[in-house]
């Protein structure tokens, strides 16, 4: 596979304005043959633009040049370099055609080619997102140059191909799809395989669903449901904007290997398929999946029909369609919890992200370059926009909400628009000025500090001193007496507004209506441990569970009473121990700056509420979360082998709980590489291939640290989950002797690292291989002397200076709360 899609300069905004002042791109006609390697394909581009006269340059990321053609004269193809080619353009009517062979890539990016382990077939999609579209075809990779696509693929006979717009196969292995509406490049998409494929229709509109041959059952099984909550969508959609889908079929491809959620290309929406949930899904899951439905339709009008003109706004489509989806499935759909179990999935990525030192406002962030975006592509332009759009939405209402919204897609359709153009709509429906809530909450970074300060008897508002801001609040506060919780309304508009709680535990804007961090107090942290297990508001409880996070990562909360609420209520109501959770945190950060007791304590405490739950409601959601943090926390091989041959009654040893057992017994060194390996060839699934991997590099030995080793260095080639999973097995707390060697190696190591890996799976690569079992200062001035070196890559830069942040935080808490 050629790596020159690693060594491109990523397009700046000037670049980009000035390629836009010259061109009008009319139309991309595209042909890719994927049936003759497995490594490349065939790619020829035919783009037609009109042109003012004079030089630009076309992006191309190729593995080799086959035949160059500008207006019908031959280009040099010597003249590529770090993926641009230099044209020099006529005035009016220009004509390129580029031959090219290209390169399956395995990082979720480009092309992307995955083998299934489950049956050894093929399948292939399309990323095209920031900067990968010129690894698949010749174009002008920026937003603001939109354009119809045509596409003729060859393929293998027995693969079905899917687009941007309807296609049929005019004979074995060739097919031709219709024209598309003008697409932004970051929106193309080709899904190739022979994979299993469900039709239906609603509204006129013709739908679909994909999925590998080997979740055909899992895909029959939920089509019902995917099929129904995208009609509801739909409706409610169409009812609140007035404006019709405008992108022929609607198709939903489950594809392999795909970094994030969802990616809203128009006519073929592609989703990570562990979405259909190989192993028993909770509730939790399902809304994560209804929600993501839900955000990817309403990109089909806020993104994809109108398009921000450079990557500063991006926020806008993410944040619209965080906040849009969310709403909408909890008003349509049969998941109206959706906004208790997002709370638990969100909340704190936004905040975290808000108070690095890598923050930055939600708009206006000054993205110079496509890359610099794409860092800021995180918890900040998703959760905190959407909670701020929330805001605005309260504030003006529905009527004129979605009026400007409507406004502003008609008048800008198929389009490019901005921020300010958004914002002028809403203004005329109000016939106000939105300058100062945009520049309070929009343009400026961080999050208030909200705090009960009980001697003065206040609520104090603290902006971050790097960012300062009059922000007003508007929330409420749950307040305890005698065992009885009550809602006080607070409107916090200076640096304090009065409370008088008494004794009484506080918990700050439970309902998460306005964006700040609220901080806990020692009277409420111990005042929970009694009230939190008698709780039954869900929301409540997830709002206590964000304020004690808040809290902790501010520095201000004492992990020992993390640990006493943990044992008193365990927390397994999340249902979900994914990264950004609450098992995930109470394991990586509570844990280890406590007592060395806690994992002991917790584990007996959660063990009580499984025993009871098997007792009492077998197979129910809670008794498999109880289940799972048991797992997390066991030191005794022993029981876990006996539940490997048997579980407790009401659940069921399916591949997730199979690969928890063996990552935990090769986390404590009772499990050696030969029967991880008969594992994964007993049942050689995508899932399991990914979990072997974790619990390979769980090993205690030298050799699992290697495997894993060698998949941060690129030495063995992993696709990019199985990549995340070494890194994530790599450091193990209670292993620091055998992997202290790797933690020089990691900053000499990582410089290099964009000769192995690139885009997306760069970051993640630098944040999963972290030494985050290091907790040191000379590891954090290591760190902090890395990220200020000039030449150091900015991905890399961005992500370990995110990870030094976090053992900056952790040095910090242990200095003031040492361990009792």
């Amino acid at each position: 596979m050629s790596t020159s899609h690693l060594n491109a300069r990523s397009l700046r905004r000037s670049e980009a304005e000035e390629r836009r002042a010259l061109l009008d791109v009319t139309s991309y006609d595209v042909r890719l043959d994927l049936a003759s390697d497995a490594e490349t394909f065939g790619s020829v581009t035919e783009i037609r633009f009109e042109s003012r006269g004079g030089p630009t340059f076309v992006d191309l990321k190729p593995v080799k040049v086959l035949d160059l053609r500008l207006n019908d004269a031959p280009v040099d193809p010597d003249l590529l370099d770090h993926g641009r080619l230099p044209l020099e353009t006529v005035a009016g009517t220009n004509v390129l055609r580029v031959e090219a062979v290209m390169g399956f890539r395995n990082d979720g990016e480009g092309l992307h080619r995955s083998v299934d382990p489950a049956d050894g077939r093929h399948y292939v999609y399309g990323m095209s997102f920031m900067d990968a579209a010129p690894s698949v075809f010749a174009c002008f990779d920026q937003p603001d140059l939109k354009a119809p696509y045509t596409f003729h693929v060859t393929a293998p006979p027995d693969w079905t191909v899917i687009g941007n717009a309807p296609g049929e196969q005019v004979e074995p292995g060739v097919w031709e799809l219709a024209e598309t509406q003008p697409l932004s490049t970051y929106f193309v998409t080709i899904v190739a395989g022979p994979y299993h494929v469900l039709r239906d229709e609603h509204d006129g509109i013709p739908l679909g669903l994909s999925g590998r041959a080997s979740l055909a059952r899992e895909l029959d099984r939920d089509a019902e449901e995917l099929f129904t909550i995208t009609r509801q969508c739909f409706d409610e959609y169409h009812r609140r904007f007035g404006i019709r889908y405008p992108f022929g079929d609607y198709h939903q491809a489950f594809v392999p290997e795909f970094n994030a959620g969802a990616m809203e290309n128009p006519g073929c929406v592609t989703f990570r398929d562990p979405y259909l949930f190989p192993s028993r899904a909770t509730r939790s899951t399902k809304v994560l999946r209804a929600t993501t439905i839900a955000h990817e339709m309403a990109h089909q009008w806020f993104g994809n029909i109108v398009t921000p003109r450079w990557w500063d706004d991006l926020w806008l489509n993410e944040s619209f369609a965080e906040y849009l989806g969310n709403r909408v499935t909890a008003e349509v759909t049969e998941y109206d919890d959706a906004p208790v179990h997002l709370s638990y999935h969100r909340r704190q990525w936004g905040l975290v992200a808000d108070q690095r030192p890598s923050t930055h406002p939600v708009a206006g962030n000054g993205a110079d370059d496509a890359m610099s975006a794409l860092q800021d592509f995180d918890g900040i332009s998703y959760t905190k926009g959407a909670s701020i759009l929330r805001q605005l939405n309260t504030t003006i209402g529905d009527d004129a909400f979605f009026a400007g919204v409507v406004d502003h897609l008609t008048d800008h359709r198929f389009g490019n628009a901005t921020m300010h153009d958004l914002f002028a709509a809403w203004e005329r429906h109000i016939e106000g000025d939105l300058s100062r809530f945009t520049g309070d909450w929009l343009r400026t970074a961080g999050p208030d500090v909200i705090e009960l300060d009980r001697a003065a008897k206040v609520l104090r508002r603290t902006p971050p001193p790097e960012h300062p801001a009059e922000r007003s609040h508007r929330f409420e506060v749950a307040q305890a007496h005698d065992g009885a919780w009550r809602s006080v309304p607070v409107a916090l508009d200076g640096a304090t507004a009065p409370y008088d709680a008494g004794d009484d535990p506080v918990v700050i804007d439970p309902d998460e209506v306005s964006w700040g961090v609220y901080v806990p107090d020692e009277v409420t942290l111990t005042g929970l441990v009694d009230l939190l297990p008698e709780v039954k508001d869900d929301a409540l409880r997830a709002g206590i569970w964000n304020n004690v996070r808040s809290g902790f990562h501010h520095g201000a909360v004492d992990p020992a009473l993390v640990v006493d609420l943990c044992e008193a209520a365990p927390p397994i109501e999340d249902l979900e121990d994914l990264p950004r959770h609450i098992v995930p945190w109470v394991l990586g950060s509570v844990l280890p700056a406590a007592a060395p007791d806690g994992a002991a304590r917790l584990h007996t405490a959660t063990t009580a509420r499984l025993d009871a739950f098997t007792g009492s409601d077998p197979g129910s959601e809670l008794q498999l979360s109880a289940f799972r943090l048991v797992v997390h926390t066991c030191d005794d091989p022993a029981r876990l082998r006996a539940w490997l041959d048997e579980l407790p009654e009401g659940l069921t040893l399916d591949d997730d709980l199979r690969w928890r057992l063996l990552v935990r017994l090769a986390t404590l060194g009772a499990v050696d590489r030969a029967e991880l390996d008969a594992a994964l060839a007993d049942h050689p699934t995508g899932e399991s291939r990914v979990e072997h991997t974790r619990a390979v590099a769980s090993l205690p030995t030298p050799e699992g640290k290697a495997f894993a080793w060698q998949r941060f260095t690129g030495e063995a080639g992993a696709p990019n989950y199985e990549v995340q999973a070494a890194g994530a097995g790599m450091w193990r707390g209670g292993q620091e002797e055998l992997i202290e060697e790797y933690v020089e190696r990691y900053f000499e190591e990582l410089p290099g690292l964009p000769g192995a890996h690139s885009g997306w799976v760069l970051g993640d690569v630098t944040a999963a291989f972290f030494p985050r079992t290091a907790v040191r200062p000379d590891v954090l001035d290591r760190a902090t002397a890395l990220v200020e070196q000039p030449d150091l890559d900015r991905t890399i830069a961005r992500r370990l200076s995110d990870s030094a942040d976090d053992l900056r935080r952790q040095l910090a808490l242990r200095e003031r709360f040492p361990v009792r």
